[in-house]
């Protein structure tokens, strides 16, 4: 039986790297029917189809058309590979996904900021912006979307706030992983803006080898939630993790009332 919606809490169901591909059609429905049955929103991480084709775009979004919760989405490199991750967006829009690519949207009176994010490394490790015209474009890479985050978590009006990306902002979730690609699981340049602004929880996936839960250099818990990961290190829960905020005391209100 599905939880009841909380009267003190917003729940969240978050997942990323579900790599859905083009003959995955009724295979998620169940999975993604249990995820809008514990919580009030589902978060996904990016790497949501396996190549990035219009056909996989359209198994997922078929997947996702009877979940009768919102869907916050942001995209991921396995979306990227074939060149139109616009056709990726568009499908997901169409079945009322809320894709975000710099931008932000609030659910339940929690904001929610979101970009795909970057490689170039963590902290001493950072990839700097020199040398090579295509070095100084791949850190310019991870700049563009450290600012698309910050522009975002600009937007946001709400006293609890969440973040949403593909790659990692801090290397204490990409832990196990071999060392040797670390540079490419994210970047420290994405944790530069959740130390400005008062955050909640961020949530990325990617490494799918990484460690569940790190935290930012202010102590903002930030989960790795790989579909993956979550499969591996809770094999008797399911692939997705649960988060939860407690409402501000005008929707408890107006909950109670209903």
């Amino acid at each position: 039986m599905p939880n009841p919606k909380s009267s003190s809490h917003v729940r969240f169901a978050a997942v990323g790297d579900i790599h859905v591909h083009k003959d995955a059609a009724g295979t998620l429905r169940s999975f993604f029917a249990q995820a809008a049955d514990e919580a009030d929103a589902l978060l996904l991480c990016g790497d949501l189809t396996d190549y990035g084709t219009a056909e996989e775009a359209k198994v997922l979004a078929e997947e996702l058309g009877a979940v009768p919760i919102p869907i916050v989405a942001v995209l991921g490199n396995h979306d990227f590979e074939s060149g139109t991750p616009e056709r990726v967006t568009e499908a997901l829009t169409h079945a009322g996904v809320c894709v975000l690519d710099g931008a932000a949207c609030e659910i339940e009176g929690v904001g929610i900021a979101g970009t795909k994010g970057f490689a170039g490394g963590f902290g001493r490790g950072s990839l700097g912006a020199w040398g090579e015209p295509a070095i100084k474009l791949f850190v310019q890479e991870a700049l563009n979307e450290a600012m698309k985050l910050e522009s975002a978590l600009a937007k946001l009006r709400t006293r609890r706030r969440i973040a949403l990306l593909h790659y990692a902002p801090i290397a204490g979730t990409v832990q196990g992983e071999p060392v040797e690609i670390f540079p490419f699981l994210g970047s420290s340049r994405l944790e530069e803006p959740l130390l400005r602004y008062p955050m909640d929880a961020v949530f990325h996936g990617h490494a799918h080898r990484g460690t569940l839960e790190g935290r930012t250099i202010s102590g903002v818990p930030v989960y790795n939630v790989a579909k993956p990961l979550l499969q591996r290190s809770r094999p008797d829960a399911p692939p997705f993790f649960l988060y939860e905020l407690p409402r501000e005391p005008a929707q408890e209100a107006d909950l109670a009332a209903t």
